[in-house]
């Protein structure tokens, strides 16, 4: 690694809205960046990796602090910076090689020169023969491959990736991560230093020097581990698997106290917790798995490939476990508690009831089952309690709060929900037994 600092993040936050309507995306970021490093951002979704990435590359400015570049306060856009993103963002009207050459003439360079050299970069990245092609015609692999391309076309000092690899099949990702490392570590890219946004942990592991590991709510960073395995890395050796449980143990953190674990209610001082999007099946799938073995703890690594699941699809579902009081997590293990065994164990009906009665527990369900039992007919409107969840929550996250909170509310016949009225209730059956609890 190069002791020369190529960026600096000084106590970088961003704010959206004003008042009562002010959403902290992140807040206090100091990251430091030397040349020849390949660094990874990675946290769950939600959690402002893409935001710090816009930030760095100068897309947007930072509410507050700020941005060197070589020790120089970044202004504007970042002409050291490319980004490529997740989704392929070619122009579907110009061919392979226009799309390359077109980031080279943004940047003035002559007809002749943008030739040469948009036609080396597909040579490096394997597309050689594909110039005259158009997206429509590549498989996704290619397509990025055609971002990449374009990215390195300006010879940028900085790469920045927005998880360029989630858009792609298992073995197209695969298969482009090795060209890139082989591109990075055999000096044939001018780039100085990678900085990816990634959830995918044993991603992260494979390809990054140090991983900077994020949390939301709001977003920060909570720990920097250094990678120090040798490439080619192989993921099933001893060094490889540790450091994959060293990261889940980083990002699942250890379950606290109950009112720690569960934040307040909409409206309460402090923090409202959002409840995890997640399937329910997925979750009792989760908990069955857990209690049809015989660990009482389980590495947390291990169930991405046992479940099948990503790392992000896997950090909500122990996230949701552990919510409801069916799990504890601790030094990168999970453990059902008797809850979570009984639950895993029981009947349909007897698996609604427990849920119905931890979901109570929840501050954002107990909100609004009592602004239901208040209203006179113990309706609302959609938009009435979407309106309220906006005071806390930006419109799309609102949205699929109030979404999570009908889905949750009906699996545990807490709540109705009408599709032509759009009108919430509570459950008549449940109505009386509620109606006690709130008093």
């Amino acid at each position: 690694m190069n002791d020369e600092v190529l960026l600096r993040l000084e106590n970088i936050t961003q704010e959206y809205g004003t008042g009562a309507r002010r959403f902290i995306a992140v807040e206090n970021v100091n990251l430091t960046l030397d040349e020849g490093e390949y660094v990874a951002l990675l946290g769950p979704s939600g959690c402002g990796k893409s935001t710090l990435l816009r930030i760095i590359a100068g897309l947007q400015p930072p509410s507050r602090g700020r941005v060197l570049y070589r020790g120089q306060p970044l202004r504007g856009v970042n002409p050291h910076a490319s980004i490529v993103f997740q989704t392929f963002a070619l122009f579907p009207w110009l061919n392979v090689l226009e799309n390359v050459e077109l980031a080279l003439q943004v940047k003035g360079v002559e007809p002749g020169e943008r030739l040469d050299r948009a036609v080396d970069l597909l040579d490096r990245v394997g597309l050689d023969g594909f110039e005259t092609a158009y997206p429509r015609e590549l498989s996704g692999g290619m397509r990025q491959k055609v971002g990449f391309a374009r990215a390195m076309a300006v010879e940028p000092e900085l790469l920045c990736l927005d998880e360029p690899f989630s858009a792609l099949d298992v073995l197209s990702a695969e298969a482009l991560r090795g060209e890139l490392l082989e591109l990075w570590s055999e000096g044939k890219i001018p780039t100085k230093a990678i900085l990816m946004v990634s959830h995918n942990i044993e991603e992260a592991v494979f390809m990054a020097d140090r991983i900077v590991v994020m949390d939301k709510e709001p977003g920060r960073i909570v720990a920097e581990l250094e990678v120090g395995l040798p490439h080619p890395r192989q993921r099933k050796s001893p060094e490889f698997q540790k450091m994959m449980d060293q990261v889940y143990a980083t990002l699942a953190g250890e379950t606290r106290p109950e009112s720690e674990e569960m934040g307040v209610a909409p409206g309460e001082v402090g923090v409202t917790r959002r409840l995890p999007e997640v399937s329910l099946d997925d979750l009792t799938g989760l908990l069955e798995h857990l209690a049809e073995s015989d660990l009482p703890q389980h590495d947390i690594y291990l169930l991405e490939d046992e479940l099948g699941v990503d790392t992000d699809r896997l950090l909500r579902l122990t996230e949701t476990a552990e919510l409801l009081g069916f799990a504890v997590i601790g030094n990168g293990d999970m453990e059902l508690t008797p809850l979570g065994q009984t639950f895993a164990e029981a009947s349909i009906l007897a698996r609604k009831e427990i849920f119905a009665a931890r979901a109570r527990r929840l501050p954002m369900m107990r909100w609004l089952l009592k602004m239901l039992h208040a209203a006179g007919d113990q309706r609302l409107k959609w938009d009435v309690v979407e309106s309220a969840l906006n005071l806390e929550f930006p419109p799309e996250v609102a949205q699929s709060q109030l979404e999570n909170l009908i889905n949750w509310g009906r699996y545990g016949e807490l709540l109705a929900y009408d599709v032509q009225t759009e009108e919430i209730s509570i459950d008549k059956e449940t109505a009386p037994a509620y109606a006690g609890a709130v008093r």
